[in-house]
């Protein structure tokens, strides 16, 4: 995010593989939903009463300083979206799913799905974003030249009061200088920041251990979140109270976010060797394809009440699953003739191949979804059912067990 993975109001670092929040959507840009969290519309609020303060001391009216005031934050935000779009759409390109961009609290994050294979598409990913603000910087430093001179710039970017300027200097000075300080927290090297994930694609390519580079930037991740709660504190002595305790709040994200980071990457280490086969329950009960929706009611779902089954053919071949709810439809229209073949269905995919390692087997959509994985093997032949209960077993027990 932009401090992701943004100043007075965000120092969020671009977060992945996050969980959907309840929040609202403000549109799309290039296809992905853009939404804000409740929580955004507080630091809107509180970021225009503050440069409205600000800019009643250097713009000649009222009006004119609320209206740039206006303007500055609602730009501010909009760079933002547009460092996590720069994030989203290298996501795209390297074959993940993007669910989405939401702006909250702490700044923005892209919502994605999928993991980068290789240290540098995990750096591109991790850059792309930094690289919008870094051109968003420049773009408005240009625009401020326009209309002052760099010392006119200078003086406004940094606050000074009672300098009296235009409303286009003012504008183009602060997002300039509230967006080169994004991008300079964003690029610390440490976990969840994008520079901590730049970093860890370094430290990944070097040693070519993912899990060891996580931790190894996620501990200075938790190190650096420590700083910036002992920066807010220095802040809240001085009596900065409100800078402090944003800069606490944002040292107590910053460590939490790093220590799951450092949880993550060891239960990564220990489930690495693990593999779908060495957990699946090898005995599941199927049904056969050629069986009618009249008896795979009678004699599976009503006999023992599961929600629903794999469907296989007579050589044993994975066909698809059968849901209870699409079998009382299809009995329901008056088709108990059709046969389990024909109404069972595999999309999404509910299947992993045996071989997959249990890391991957997180990852699929059909675990988030049915709560149960269906195992085959190379030839497509099912070879066994992998339940959340047993990936909890697995995870409880030693790597390889």
């Amino acid at each position: 995010m932009a401090l992701n993975d943004a100043s007075v109001s965000a120092a969020t670092p671009t977060i992945r593989q996050v969980q959907p929040r309840e929040n609202v959507t403000l549109g799309r840009v290039f296809g992905i939903r853009v939404g804000v969290e409740w929580s955004w519309f507080i630091v809107l609020f509180v970021v225009i009463y503050v440069l409205r303060q600000y800019f009643g001391d250097i713009l000649p009216s009222g009006s004119q300083a609320f209206i740039v005031a206006v303007l500055s934050t609602l730009l501010f935000f909009a760079s933002l979206v547009a460092h996590e779009i720069g994030h989203a759409l290298v996501a795209r390109r390297l074959g993940l799913q993007v669910d989405g961009i939401d702006l909250w609290l702490f700044g923005g994050f892209t919502r994605t799905r999928g993991e980068v294979q290789t240290p540098r598409g995990e750096f591109s990913l991790a850059a792309a974003g930094p690289a919008v603000t870094a051109a968003i910087t420049l773009l408005c430093i240009g625009v401020g030249l326009i209309f002052g001179s760099p010392r006119h710039l200078v003086d406004v970017a940094l606050l000074e009061p009672h300098v009296h300027v235009t409303a286009p200097l003012a504008l183009s000075s602060w997002l300039a200088l509230i967006n080169a300080f994004l991008l300079v927290f964003n690029l610390v090297p440490a976990l969840p920041l994008d520079g901590g994930r730049m970093a860890q694609s370094a430290v990944w390519a070097l040693t070519g251990d993912r899990n060891r580079a996580t931790r190894t930037c996620a501990r200075t991740g938790q190190a650096f979140g420590w700083l910036v709660m002992a920066a807010g504190l220095a802040l809240v002595v001085k009596g900065f109270f409100g800078y402090g305790i944003w800069s606490i709040l944002i040292g107590v994200f910053l460590e939490q976010a790093a220590r799951k980071a450092v949880i993550q990457s060891t239960i990564s280490d220990r489930i690495k060797d693990v593999r779908v086969a060495d957990i699946m329950d090898t005995h599941p009960l199927t049904i056969p394809g050629a069986s009618s929706l009249l008896e795979v009611e009678e004699d599976y779902f009503a006999r023992h009440r599961w929600p629903w089954f794999a469907v296989v053919d007579d050589d044993g071949h994975y066909l698809g699953l059968l849901r209870r709810e699409r079998v009382e439809q299809e009995l329901a229209d008056g088709r108990p003739a059709l046969t389990a073949a024909e109404v069972s269905d595999d999309a999404p995919p509910w299947r992993i191949d045996t071989s997959a390692t249990l890391e991957a087997l997180l990852g699929s959509e059909g675990l988030r979804l049915l709560g149960a994985v269906i195992a085959v093997d190379s030839e497509g032949i099912l070879r066994g059912v992998v339940t959340l209960q047993a990936i909890r077993r697995a995870l409880g027990a030693p790597a390889g067990v």
